[in-house]
């Protein structure tokens, strides 16, 4: 079995198998060996883990993986690539479990009992770019046991999760991944260390759960819908935005109130807030819908 994260070896699979790369699954297969080595380090996995890997696609990462933890768990959903990887890529590895699933529609948390007896896991991946925030998100709103996220994203995004108020690209991913974990840019990577190239550069990022959120809320999902209204037009001040959301039922005096309570100006908008700005926020809003 040839180890693959080069690409004389990722080609030799994909014309042994006839493997046309599918756009819809943004499939990108990492071909640098120095990179792949420094994704399993940051992740920090060892032969207590148990691993979650979205998206192995021919298994490249896979086999590192296989070789550093405990158990690897993998889920992909394009069904060619399964018998690459049960037949070949993966076939000399007794600690690996393929799933032909979509990763939004598993019970990871019934995956979590079954292969780790509830405790924490690992996720790695080098997710498709298409897909990357509904995953995330995902993992931690169903509040499967974790201990860190370890993803390959496109570039801006990995910025995106780690700024903080008053920057561009501020926003409801940045202050959903900050209630949730300790996000670190670990590196980034050209464009050119992927087959086929993409249009831009990725990085990796590490995200390190919290054991309990930096901030305390009388009503997580609540905060979550007011973060999301306050960043659905972002020009528009915090009092219109969450006016106008739909499903809030808040009315605009009563926002204009508890800005007022907080000492925020009126025309204040919500990329202008922190988490605990919006926590508080949430908390006096909290009993006061129509």
């Amino acid at each position: 079995m040839a180890t693959l994260g080069n690409p004389t070896n990722t080609i030799a699979v994909l014309q042994r198998y006839n493997f046309n790369f599918q756009k819809k699954y943004g499939q990108n297969f990492l071909i640098d060996s120095n990179i792949l080595e420094k994704i399993i380090a940051a992740a920090g996995i060892d032969k207590d883990d148990c691993v979650l890997e979205i998206g192995p696609g021919i298994g490249t990462m896979t086999q590192y993986l296989c070789e550093n933890a405990r158990e690897v768990v993998a889920v992909e959903i394009d069904k060619k690539l399964i018998p690459i990887l049960e037949q070949d890529t993966l076939s000399s590895y007794d600690n690996i479990t393929i799933l032909n699933e979509d990763i939004l529609k598993v019970d990871i948390n019934a995956v979590v009992r079954e292969r780790n007896g509830g405790r924490p896991i690992k996720v790695v991946a080098n997710l498709p770019y298409y897909i990357t925030t509904p995953i995330i998100m995902g993992l931690f709103e169903s509040h499967v046991p974790l201990d860190s996220i370890t993803i390959m994203v496109q570039k801006e995004v990995a910025e995106r999760m780690q700024v903080g108020p008053g920057t561009k690209d501020y926003g409801a991913l940045s202050l959903a991944v900050q209630y949730y974990a300790k996000p670190e840019v670990v590196m980034t990577v050209p464009a050119g260390c992927f087959m086929p190239r993409p249009n831009v550069d990725s990085a990796v990022i590490r995200l390190t759960c919290h054991d309990k959120p930096p901030v305390t809320v009388s009503d997580e999902k609540m905060m979550f819908d007011v973060i999301r209204a306050s960043f659905n037009q972002r020009r528009k001040t915090l009092v219109n935005g969450l006016g106008n959301a739909a499903g809030l039922n808040l009315k605009k005096e009563r926002v204009l109130s508890a800005l007022e309570e907080m000492g925020l100006p009126p025309a204040i908008r919500g990329e202008a807030l922190t988490l605990r700005e919006f926590a508080a926020l949430t908390d006096l809003l909290a009993g006061e819908r129509l």
